[in-house]
């Protein structure tokens, strides 16, 4: 069985191959559109797909639709819904993820906001690690800087902002490592990495950029901010980053849907810590694991049953 086999597409469920857009689509030319990410887990226990805090991802999906001026015509309740229908159809044995788009489907051109026909699609596809969690990573500081609030604000997962992403992860790759730290504008501060927020262990405190500091408002670092305080009893600040306080930290993880949470062994050639996994990271990576699969009933309420 290939997956995946099918999508939702001009209000419908049909096979993929029909899920097909015209090349003169506004929000292809244009990059007007906005999407979520997110995973459901395999639980091999219980034979069965978990999907993580689903209603917080569209709950944000549609904020963000409303600053890109796109409107869902579907309640948070009718996504959540399609979303189980295209999920139980693809019958995944295997993590996976789900990809929601709502984008300006119309064909005129010009680079504008309104006066255009809109459109929603979700799909899903098999996921397993976006990075290794299973080792620390190798990350440069990009010299590509992380574009501002007041240019395309990165809160808003737009679609043609993710140039922006891409520039600093192929550099990144380029140049021989795993992924980029970003800064914000001017260099000012250390804001996420490519596609992923930042944490910092210091002194026992975890430490990670404040949304003003052009972030994403990430699902799973709230998670992360939630569990450390509730579960684990750890100090959190929101505070500004100074990109040579990564140089001088015990721990750093990167943390995202994707990501889910990676720790980092070395910014720019520099050690942090022994160079691997440090403990902080590692009792929340396992915690976080436990929980994303439904493990910990405490938490259940986030997780979806397929």
């Amino acid at each position: 069985m290939v997956n995946p086999r099918y999508a939702f597409f001009e209000e419908k469920i049909v096979p993929i191959e029909h899920a097909k857009i015209d090349i003169r689509t506004n929000s292809l030319q244009y990059g007007t559109g906005v999407f979520e990410g997110i995973r459901g887990y395999w639980n091999e226990k219980t034979k069965t797909i978990y999907v993580f805090r689903m209603e917080d991802h569209y709950r944000r999906f549609m904020v963000n639709a409303g600053i890109m001026m796109i409107e869902i015509k579907y309640s948070l309740k009718e996504l959540c819904d399609i979303t189980m229908q295209l999920l139980k159809k693809e019958s995944y044995t295997e993590d996976c993820y789900v990809r929601p788009f709502a984008y300006n489907s119309g064909l005129n051109i010009g680079p504008k906001l309104i006066g255009n026909e809109q459109n929603l699609f979700i799909y899903s596809i098999p996921l397993g690690e976006y990075l290794d969690t299973s080792k620390a990573i190798n990350v440069c500081i990009s010299s590509w800087e992380r574009i501002p609030d007041n240019a395309i604000p990165p809160r808003v997962k737009i679609s043609g902002s993710y140039v922006n992403s891409a520039l600093q992860k192929t550099e990144a790759l380029l140049n021989g490592f795993d992924e980029a730290i970003v800064l914000s504008k001017n260099g000012s501060h250390v804001s996420e990495g490519s596609a992923m927020n930042v944490f910092m262990v210091k002194g026992g405190t975890l430490i990670t950029p404040p949304i003003t500091d052009d972030i994403l408002e990430g699902i799973t670092r709230d998670t992360i901010i939630k569990l450390a305080i509730e579960s684990e009893n750890i100090n959190v600040v929101e505070r500004s980053i100074d990109r040579t306080e990564l140089y001088t930290a015990d721990e750093l993880f990167f943390c995202g849907t994707g990501a889910q949470i990676s720790p980092i062994g070395f910014v720019d050639k520099r050690s942090i810590g022994n160079g691997k996994m440090g403990p902080v990271t590692k009792k929340l990576q396992e915690l976080y694991f436990r929980i994303v699969k439904n493990d910990v009933s405490e938490y259940s309420h986030w997780c979806s049953k397929v």
